[in-house]
């Protein structure tokens, strides 16, 4: 380690930026220790996105950017991360090649020499919401849907990249067991087996969430809303933008249709997600929010392929 007192490498500080300030992060390293990741998160930015009918929409974004980062220098210049995300994302659209060219800059650019090795890895994430227009079920309205949606991207050594979506999907889900016993106290109290109540039980149901992460092909662009098709494929009944009263019914019909736990509503997905061969892999994590219950049911699946999302 240097024998500089802690005073000494803050006030003498003998490394100097371009405008003779103190350039205090290229210090010798004191302790020899490799950094999985260092860089910044919660970057808010505004991004551009192309909706699949063509529309280009300005997204508020909120932006996380890292680099591995070796032992030898005492840290890195973050603003550079940033500067280079405003530069590469000035006017673009966000697609393969933007993530393609970001991630090679950072382990390229976020160097202070040209003679240093590139880094090893870097990464970014960008988490926003998307709207995509619903119909309503019924009637002849529409509104918009917000899915909270996130974006990975990552470069190895090799230059090799893997790109991951994300987007949270909401639905209600109607409890089988719950539904089940309803009919029966039903058709008890139309037999007069028995009294209580007055003929009518609700099976419980509740707003619910899937989180689902599909790893895709650095080589094509996708869009989000065909992997909220996917999802609204396997599970229909998806929260409601705009309701009116022949909606709502349709949407009660809809949901003792589709009764569920959340181990129906993993298998739905897993059955929806590897049907279709865009997706190299995936993972997902439901959650039922019960309105029966002061606690939550929850289930976790994954393709389970070696080495995969987890």
């Amino acid at each position: 380690m240097s024998t500089m007192t802690p005073e000494d490498r803050i006030v003498k500080c003998t490394p100097k930026d371009e405008s003779g300030l103190n350039d205090f992060h290229r210090l010798p390293d004191l302790f020899g220790i490799d950094i999985d990741k260092v860089g910044i998160n919660r970057f808010r930015i505004p991004l551009l996105f192309r909706h699949k009918d063509g529309t280009v929409m300005n997204h508020d974004s909120e932006v996380s950017m890292y680099i591995s980062f070796p032992k030898g220098k005492a840290g890195i210049n973050m603003s550079r991360l940033y500067a280079f995300l405003q530069e590469e994302a000035d006017g673009q659209i966000i697609d393969v090649n933007f993530f393609k060219r970001i991630l090679h800059r950072y382990r390229r650019d976020m160097r202070d020499t040209e003679d240093e090795n590139l880094y090893n890895d870097s990464y970014i994430k960008l988490k926003f919401n998307y709207p995509i227009k619903q119909k309503a079920l019924k009637s002849e309205q529409s509104g918009w849907q917000y899915y909270q949606c996130a974006i990975e991207g990552r470069e190895d050594k090799t230059g090799h990249v893997r790109l991951y979506l994300t987007v949270h999907y909401e639905y209600s889900s109607t409890c089988p067991c719950s539904l089940s016993m309803s009919k029966q106290y039903e058709e008890q109290y139309r037999e007069s087996i028995t009294e209580e109540g007055n003929g009518m039980a609700v099976a419980h149901s509740q707003r619910s969430e899937a989180k689902c992460t599909v790893e895709l092909s650095a080589e094509e662009d996708y869009y989000i809303e065909d992997l909220v098709e996917v999802l609204r494929k396997a599970i229909p009944t998806e929260t409601q933008s705009f309701v009116k009263r022949v909606d709502e019914q349709a949407f009660a019909v809809l949901n003792a249709q589709n009764p569920m736990f959340v181990e129906h509503a993993t298998r739905r997905l897993s059955k929806a997600l590897n049907d279709e061969p865009k997706f190299l892999d995936w993972v997902v994590s439901v959650e039922h929010w019960e309105s029966l219950h002061s606690h939550n049911a929850v289930a976790v699946i994954r393709k389970g392929i070696p080495g995969g999302l987890r």
